[in-house]
């Protein structure tokens, strides 16, 4: 097992090489910004497909909604720009909120984000299974399974390390990123230089009859899904190079600028084009085609697109581990989410988002349609919470230039929360699971805290307190299934530690001349040990075990004895050797798992063959 552990996962790192995973702005962006940058692959398409639920002619409006859009981008951007140098040691909106608005509002982000970071990794490969599905119809119908896959992949390279995975993911964000610009810029050359006419389904300002603000608004809900991702860099500030603020902040302005074009891009084209949403292949897909025609770069685009939503995944799974880290940090999520794996990464927050992302997937077939609202809501309360913390923050410490730098932040809480109310109004039928998602995440974590501060209490040691209880000796009930010599050294060992020793055996109807045989073997071999048989009629030996082991103890603790059971277990050579073995041993130890005053020990006898 741990052969094929270093074979998919690498040696362990140690600590002190912490330093080299570290990244510089070239790998982050590529690391952090696949989300953002591949959510032009299907955040126009989501803007259209509202649009024409009345008329192709209604496609005009998408030219004015993405402009509302990026604008939402210029405002975020600038306000996360701001929350990096506030807060440099990453957590983004959970910490933000947190700190600026209450522990609820933080706990609400937080919860969100989790939810939203696990919808990522489902849409971007839900959509990216779509893409490949595209440039190969003989796939489709396949996307769920090729989907798993691609998740299984990302869990074991982000096992592997942050700087093995990010330099993995520079080959798709990079040509991904160069495709879209050779495609806008040829796409932009061919219609002014009139190669390509004009095809629009109608003229910008045209009126469409039907047109109402309520499509316009869901419209501009769902194009905003291009804007996920945003925050990633905010929150994973730790993983750059130093000067760490300052590494992020630029990396952050870069995205942006690169998101902002190529979706302004995309939308002009596919309005210019004329393109309708079709079944079965993409708006991105058709753009390339009608920009290339059916030539090897239109699948070089659909390769690239595949390829970037499959691995915009990453973005989660880069993410979530730290959110997670600070939320357990506050003992607010289990402890083992600080744990570092021996990549260093933290591993139980990467399985996590595989496993959860998985059960989406599962749960909406790959359908990115039916996951798109859900993810646009568990974007749009953390952006709305982060800017409300920051007007806060400004407002109450007033640093210089405070009004100034209030403004973004202003305008991305107005937007952000505009849309928030848009997504609660009129894609309500969408979005009603996470009215109860939220509650019962927000619960969790509230009982997850109150058990810490609970067992934190109950451990704490005064000094002034003197010892708990002194005992006057130790009762050792040793469980016996036949005489080996597993029971022999069990039973030396408990004679070396215990005043008093009882050796117990539970004995059934199945085969009663072997019971005799081995209570006469005991008594000949040790005649100074008490020997108990409990019979059993129901060839159960849990629950008469933990019923004598429970009067022994009663009695004990009259005597001011302590309780101890030893359960003998031999341990094969080899590990898969355990399966040819009865667990009884494992069975036991839970049993009286939740026994007050009762000591579990276990004797292990190794095998040699």
């Amino acid at each position: 097992m741990q052969q094929l552990k270093r074979i998919f996962i690498g040696k362990p790192l140690k600590s002190s090489d912490e330093g080299n995973q570290k990244l510089g702005r070239f790998k982050a962006l590529a690391m952090l910004s696949s989300d953002a940058l591949s959510s032009v692959a299907y955040g126009t398409e989501e803007i259209v497909i509202v649009l024409t639920t009345l008329s192709a002619a209604a496609i005009w409006y998408s030219i004015p909604i993405a402009a509302f859009v990026l604008v939402l981008l210029l405002s975020l951007t600038l306000s996360y720009r701001q929350v990096i140098h506030a807060y440099p040691g990453g957590g983004g909106a959970y910490v933000v909120s947190s700190e600026n608005l209450g522990k609820n509002a933080g706990l609400v982000a937080g919860g969100s984000l989790l939810v939203d970071y696990m919808l990522t990794v489902a849409v971007s490969i839900s959509a990216g299974a779509e893409a490949i599905t595209s440039a190969i119809p003989a796939l489709y119908g396949h996307q769920v399974g090729i989907s798993f896959i691609i998740v299984l992949i990302l869990m074991g390279m982000n096992l592997r390390g942050m700087r093995e995975s990010a330099s993995f993911l520079m080959v798709p964000v990079y040509l991904f990123v160069l495709m879209m610009t050779l495609m806008i810029i040829v796409g932009c050359y061919k219609i002014f230089t009139g190669a390509i006419p004009f095809h629009a389904t109608s003229t910008v300002g045209a009126v469409v009859p039907g047109v109402s603000m309520a499509l316009i608004f869901r419209a501009f809900s769902s194009g905003s899904s291009s804007l996920t991702g945003v925050e990633a860099i905010s929150n994973a500030v730790p993983f750059f190079k130093k000067p760490r603020a300052t590494n992020a902040s630029e990396t952050l302005a870069i995205m942006a600028a690169i998101l902002g074009f190529f979706f302004a891009g995309i939308t002009f084209l596919n309005y210019w084009y004329g393109i309708v949403p079709a079944e079965k292949v993409t708006v991105l897909s058709q753009v390339a085609q009608h920009t290339f025609g059916k030539g090897f770069l239109f699948y070089i685009v659909q390769f690239a697109t595949a390829f970037i939503l499959a691995v915009a995944a990453n973005t989660g799974f880069s993410a979530f581990p730290v959110l997670a880290y600070n939320l357990a940090k506050d003992k607010y999520m289990p402890h083992m989410y600080m744990d570092r794996g021996d990549r260093l990464g933290y591993s139980n927050g990467i399985i996590t988002l595989a496993i959860g992302s998985m059960a989406l997937i599962f749960i909406f077939n790959g359908d990115t349609s039916r996951l798109i609202p859900l993810y646009a809501v568990g974007v749009f309360i953390p952006f709305t919470l982060s800017q409300s913390g920051m007007l806060r923050k400004w407002w109450v410490e007033r640093p210089k230039n405070w009004f100034g730098k209030s403004i973004a932040n202003f305008v991305g809480a107005l937007i952000s929360f505009a849309i928030l109310v848009i997504l609660f109004v009129y894609r309500l039928p969408d979005i009603w699971p996470f009215f109860i998602i939220m509650p019962v995440m927000i619960w969790i974590f509230y009982k997850i805290h109150d058990h810490y501060k609970k067992v934190a209490l109950q451990l704490r040691v005064s000094a002034k307190e003197a010892v708990l209880h002194d005992y006057d000796g130790s009762t050792v009930i040793v469980l016996v299934s036949n005489v080996t010599q597993v029971t022999r050294g069990a039973l030396d060992y408990a004679q070396s530690i215990g005043d008093y020793v009882i050796a117990m055996h539970v004995s059934t109807d199945e085969n009663p001349a072997k019971e005799r045989e081995i209570q006469a073997e005991f008594k000949e071999d040790f005649p100074n040990v008490r020997f108990v048989d409990v019979h059993s009629s129901y060839r159960s030996i849990q629950k008469p075990i933990v019923r004598f082991v429970d009067i022994v103890s009663k009695n004990a603790q009259k005597r001011n004895f302590t309780t101890t059971v030893l359960v003998p277990q031999f341990v094969p050579r080899k590990p898969w050797q355990n399966i040819l073995h009865n667990q009884s041993s494992l069975r036991l130890r839970t049993a009286f798992a939740n026994r007050e005053n009762i000591i579990i020990s276990t004797y292990s006898y190794h095998l040699k063959h």
